[in-house]
């Protein structure tokens, strides 16, 4: 590696490390000036809010990652065309695409720490990020769906339950169907169901089972109460929103599989967590192209031209991947389609600045 690529590599590592220090603390003081009140009203330990403080960090860190890339980019790409570096370095017989070499090397190493923080940090500071927020800031918020749950647990096992409450793990109205070989074997119907963590099993007040064998009849089973162990645990039941976003990405594929299986109505919304861990890090290398097509060329207004442009261009992207990321979490609109079509749209701008900065 010639000297010109260290020069560009280390300004390009070392610009969007500083950017990472410089808007993280911020957002953590704005973070905080918003939930102070909330923060003090809880009694939430001092341990508690220094794990969520590091957990919003990693979280908003994986958030807006290509963002601050491309920023970083922008901001010392036009201080080298405003110093005319870019000129010189081009004028002493270095191609453009030769000269976009060690941003690309830059990009692969970002998307790997991209990769790696998605599939294995993210989910975890997630899960503490939401379990905080949920618990403390966000009390009243609906995270599960708790009304007319109807589920396939199993491979044979179909649920139902009228009304479930998350906090003291009761439900009302539960009825449970179970097949083998596509014949329904047994039913069982309880006005009540809770959950005892103790023993993990279930307490089914007014307990009633119908069993039906290969001829045709029917056995009836009944009590007033009684205790069941199910193959199904009751986190099965109804989970919690974020759920996906807590996931390890072989759990997450996992999950999907079975929540297909159980009829699950967010589908949309796992498979969208799912696909932004891997176009996330191809957005690296779509958004550093742009931002060096856009910040080589010296301008008449400056480094503050390309910054307005390049801030332009990151809202653009941010309300793409917004807008269709809802769309699919909130309809049957394809969530591949959703994830990838900033980046496609994206790409093709790329292709064209790039094609016009080598001209």
């Amino acid at each position: 590696m010639k000297i010109l690529d260290w020069y560009i590599l280390k300004r390009y590592l070392f610009t969007f490390l500083m950017m990472l220090l410089l808007f993280i603390p911020i957002a953590i003081m704005v973070h905080m000036a918003e939930k102070i009140g909330k923060i003090i009203d809880s009694d939430a330990g001092f341990n508690e809010i220094a794990e969520y403080l590091l957990n919003f960090t990693i979280y908003f860190a994986n958030l807006l990652f290509p963002l601050f890339l491309f920023l970083s980019v922008i901001f010392f790409t036009s201080k080298l065309a405003n110093n005319t570096e870019v000129v010189a370095f081009l004028s002493s017989g270095v191609s453009f695409s030769r000269f976009l070499r060690p941003y690309l090397i830059g990009a692969t190493i970002i998307a790997i720490c991209a990769l790696i923080l998605g599939m294995f940090l993210a989910p975890k500071a997630s899960k503490g990020y939401n379990e905080f927020r949920y618990k403390y800031l966000s009390r009243n918020k609906k995270i599960q769906d708790t009304k007319d749950v109807y589920r396939r647990i199993t491979d044979n096992d179909i649920i139902y339950i009228s009304s479930f409450d998350p906090k003291s793990k009761r439900g009302q109205n539960f009825a449970l169907e179970h097949f083998k070989d596509n014949r329904l074997e047994y039913k069982v119907f309880a006005n009540s169901l809770r959950y005892k963590e103790e023993d993990t099993t279930f307490v089914l007040n007014g307990y009633y089972k119908r069993v039906y064998d290969s001829l045709g009849n029917v056995t009836v089973e009944q009590k007033s109460k009684i205790n069941v162990r199910f193959s199904f645990d009751v986190d099965d039941l109804t989970p919690v929103n974020y759920i996906a976003e807590t996931k390890l990405y072989h759990e997450l594929v996992d999950f999907i599989d079975k929540e297909k299986a159980r009829g699950s109505s967010n589908i949309g919304r796992y498979e969208v967590v799912k696909y932004k861990k891997w176009s996330l890090p191809v957005s690296v290398f779509i958004l550093t192209i742009i931002a060096v097509a856009v910040s080589s060329i010296k301008r008449r207004g400056g480094m503050g031209v390309n910054l307005a442009f390049g801030i332009t261009i990151a809202m653009i992207y941010v309300f793409f991947d917004k807008i269709f990321g809802v769309m699919a979490e909130q309809s049957n609109f394809d969530p591949i389609i959703a994830v990838w079509f900033p980046n496609i749209i994206f790409g093709i701008l790329a292709i064209y600045l790039l094609y016009n900065a080598k001209r």
